[in-house]
Parts: C-alpha cells; structure tokens; sequence
C-alpha cells in the first residue's frame, strides 16, 4: 500500500498527464490546458489572485526555457512554490514559528 506521500506525488502526475494530454504534446502543458488546469485544481488560488493577467503571468515564470508550454519540471517549481506559501500560511494559523534559523 502506498505512502500519503507516494500517493500525493502519483496524483501530482497524474493530474499533470490528464491536462498534459489535450492538445496534442504529452508531456507539456499549452497555456490554454495550464489555465483549465488552474481553473479546474487550482480555483481557490485563482480566486484569490487580484490580477486578472495571473495566469499568463504565471505561463511566463514557470516557461523557463521559452518555448511556450510547461512540462512537468516546470510545473512541479508552481506546485512547490504555492505548497510553500500554504505551509507558511498553515504555521501562522497553527501559532508555529514561520522563520528560519
């Protein structure tokens, strides 16, 4: 049986392929299959965001070689950045110490 984290990396993954798939190149995301997939895993971050330009501003930051998509390496440094964000958010929320030594 798999790990909660051997579970949540499969799910990374998995969720990355299944909008990956759309358009014709597997293993990148388009910038129209980057944005369902934002509206579709990520709505609450989107709601949040006052600019309405986020998403191709986001597109820009994680296209790191250019070529106008976002493979899954690329992709992982979105998730890991908002994963930091929220374990920020979670130790204010929890009263933890959120600085580092």
């Amino acid at each position: 049986m798999p790990s909660d984290l051997e579970t949540a990396m499969e799910m990374l993954i998995l969720v990355f392929h299944r909008y990956a798939s759309k358009d014709g190149h597997p293993g990148t995301l388009s910038r129209r299959e980057l944005r369902e997939l934002m509206e579709n895993e990520l709505a609450n971050f989107l709601k949040s965001q006052k600019d309405p330009g986020a998403i191709d501003k986001i597109m820009k930051d994680l296209d790191a070689n250019g070529d106008g998509q976002v493979d899954f390496e690329e992709f992982v440094s979105l998730v890991v950045g908002l994963s930091v964000a929220c374990e920020q958010c979670y130790k204010m929320h929890k009263g933890l110490k959120t600085g580092k030594k």
